[in-house]
């Protein structure tokens, strides 16, 4: 029967009511609206004997006024409870809460013993409407309970079991209305029980929590009929009961609290990490002048992003010469960053992290869930040691994919947090990344528009130098040729006089033609880029040169790539810088000794090949020009203008300088590698047109 106790309690519940209102609208989520609609309940319990009076209402007067007060106790206590462990199961599209179906025949139970029945359970065989109602309850909450959640199974199911089996007991010993009773209570003893494992801690809103529904399920104790015939302990146990649901209203308020003041520590914990995280990455040292010793960075980047990020491990890859390459990692064993070599390598330069082609890590995140499996071969490494994924923040460049920072290994952003999943990937944990990476690609770019700078620059010097020693040889070289056809056409010189003019003639002839050639490098051609067959162009010059190189007992071997494409140049600049090397490569298998820049010739019976190859690698097309003579002494220079040879005293001219520079003209490059076991070979790579 209301008391004293019964205003006071419910006017403070209901004071508190608009404060879960809030919460709820704050949070939008499955635990305040549960909250929200416990006490809601609980207010209606609690509201429904004024309604018709006291006295009436206890008296059995309004049967269904009972049995809603009754109902709306369950489904109170069962909300409670579903709050702290809100797993659901999928019907169709929808998914429902495990509280739904426990609760259903509970609440059929109590319209039947209140509505109908008016509080007195019938005789058999009605009667075991009851315990059948109440079977169905222990069945959906048993799966409740062998749902994983923050519950271990086996005390959960065990749980289900031993209480829905005194539930029984107490429905046949004490009654169906005590079984109620009973169920109530055990609701709300599970309820602080869940609360201490779902939180995990010591505090206010913790230990308020579990006391107020701790002494809310001490109303269990009025089954004992010693205790419901005491009419003063009775009393006492229903004033804890009231005055219990509001001191479990204060630490469920007291609980968000503590939740949200977490909530704001650990973002300024992350705000402080992030801080020192783009510090970290600011006082990276990137100014390098050449791209080469810029990528050299990479191990030192990727070392600087383990220690000061959430991942452990770190990969660069860059774009070179039309490939993907390693260019640093750290947290990475040896074999794993080798097998991630060998996948880069692979790895389509146009097709790479283009838009649409991997899911954004997270919602409007420049980084992307990146799956290596496509690029895997058989029995890759990386399978085997099970690095198949990783999170990519690509470096965009104005045409490609420049390349991109490989992310794997994430650790806690918590040092309290032992579960990854309770601390998933956030906005701030990669936005520091992405602006590095935005910083690498923006600084990477303007060395290799340095670069090119530096080098034009050079180049036109020595454009210039190369216009200024042709301007000045072409007049001696001229007279050279006048005298030396005048004395060919007198008729008193012998034999050995006029072959001697004629040497004179074909050299000189032979030094005009170097001269034009040079001329025509120094003097850019201003006509645009045109479409020129490659496989075209080197078997012609296979064709015209093969008999100088019969002569000199050098093997030529032609290799051209089937539907090799067609590149963007200059036909006969092209022609030129082929031609130079092919020189260069027949001086160094015919006489090495004299070629600056070669190592010295060993003296051993080799063959005496040139290879000459052209290939497709993506859109570049790449020619071979290698040779079976001594290898390089410094690959890096052999395009170097004025290298020393080998012989003493002798200052070798602009060599394979000019190949580089037209080649750079024709938006190519070119380098130099030493072949094993020997040899040596220069690589012109240009872009498909």
């Amino acid at each position: 029967m209301p008391d004293y106790y019964h205003p006071p309690a419910l006017i403070l519940t209901m004071l508190l009511l608009p404060a879960f209102e809030y919460l709820y609208l704050r949070y939008r989520d499955t635990r305040t609206l549960l909250w929200l609609l416990g006490f809601l309940f609980a207010i209606v319990s609690m509201v429904m004997p004024y309604a018709v009076g006291p006295s009436s209402f206890y008296a059995g007067d309004h049967p269904w006024l009972a049995a809603a007060a009754q109902t709306s106790t369950l489904v109170s206590s069962a909300l409670f409870m579903g709050s702290l462990s809100p797993l659901h199961f999928r019907i169709g599209r929808f998914n429902v809460l495990y509280v739904v179906p426990y609760i259903v025949p509970l609440v059929v139970y109590s319209a039947l013993l209140y509505g109908v029945f008016n509080g007195i359970p019938p005789e058999r065989p009605l009667f075991l409407i009851f315990p059948l109602l109440g079977a169905a309850s222990l069945l959906a909450v048993c799966f409740w309970g062998a749902a994983k959640g923050s519950v271990p199974v086996w005390l959960g199911v065990a749980a289900c079991i031993a209480l829905g089996g005194m539930a029984f007991w107490v429905c046949f010993t004490q009654g169906a209305a005590c079984a109620l009773i009973y169920v109530e209570c055990a609701n709300h003893l599970l309820t602080a029980v869940l609360l201490i494992f779902v939180f995990r801690r010591i505090s206010p809103g913790v230990v308020l929590s579990v006391l107020g529904f701790t002494a809310w399920s001490l109303r269990t104790m009025e089954i004992f009929p010693s205790i419901a015939g005491d009419p003063n302990l009775d009393l006492k146990l229903i004033h804890i009961a009231v005055m219990s649901s509001v001191v479990a209203a204060m630490g469920m308020i007291l609980l968000v609290l503590e939740d949200e003041l977490a909530i704001n520590r650990i973002a300024r914990e992350r705000e402080r990490r992030a801080r020192l995280e783009l510090e970290a990455y600011t006082n990276l040292n990137l100014s390098r002048r050449r791209v080469d010793d810029f990528d050299r960075q990479g191990n030192e980047v990727c070392q600087t992003v383990v220690e000061h990020s959430r991942f452990s491990q770190a990969a660069l890859l860059l774009e070179s010469m039309g490939r993907y390459r390693l260019a640093g990692s750290a947290g990475l064993d040896t074999a794993t960053g080798a097998a991630l070599d060998e996948l880069a390598a692979r790895i389509p330069v146009g097709d790479f992290l283009a838009p649409g082609s991997a899911l954004p890590a997270i919602e409007r995140s420049q980084t992307l869930s990146l799956d290596l499996t496509p690029w895997l071969s058989p029995g890759d490494d990386l399978k085997r040691l099970r690095f198949t994924s990783a999170l990519a923040v690509p470096m965009i460049g104005r045409s490609a994919i420049d390349g991109a920072l490989l992310l794997a290994g994430m650790r806690p952003g918590n040092s309290k947090s032992e579960d990854i999943s309770n601390d998933p990937l956030r906005a701030d944990d990669l936005l520091p990344i992405e602006m590095l990476t935005a910083r690498l690609q923006a600084t990477r770019s303007q060395t290799r528009m340095l670069e090119k700078l530096i080098n034009s620059e050079k180049f036109a010097g020595l454009g210039q130098l190369a216009g200024n020693v042709t301007q000045q040889l072409n007049n001696p070289l001229t007279v050279i040729l006048g005298y030396a056809s005048l004395l060919q056409e007198t008729s008193s010189l012998d034999a050995h006089d006029r072959k001697g003019v004629e040497a004179i003639l074909a050299e000189a002839r032979s030094m005009k033609s170097t001269l034009d050639s040079l001329s025509r490098v120094s003097h850019p051609q201003n006509d645009q880029l045109t479409s020129v067959s490659v496989a075209e162009l080197l078997a012609d010059m296979e064709e015209l040169h093969r008999p100088e190189f019969l002569h000199r007992a050098i093997e030529l071997q032609l290799s051209i790539a089937p539907a090799l494409p067609r590149v963007a140049c200059h036909a006969h600049q092209l022609r030129q810088a082929v031609l130079q090397c092919l020189q260069f490569t027949v001086e160094a298998v015919d006489n090495p000794n004299s070629i600056p820049g070669l190592a010295p010739a060993t003296g051993t019976s080799q063959a005496r090949s040139i290879r000459l190859e052209a290939t497709c690698e993506g859109s570049l097309v790449q020619i071979l020009i290698a040779h079976s003579g001594p290898g390089f002494l410094d690959p890096q220079r052999v395009f170097d203008a004025f290298v020393p040879s080998q012989a003493a005293g002798e200052i070798a001219g602009l060599g394979l300088s000019l190949c580089a520079s037209i080649l750079r003209d024709n938006n190519g490059s070119a380098s130099a590698v030493n072949l094993e076991p020997g040899g040596a070979a220069i690589l012109l790579r240009l872009r498909a047109a």
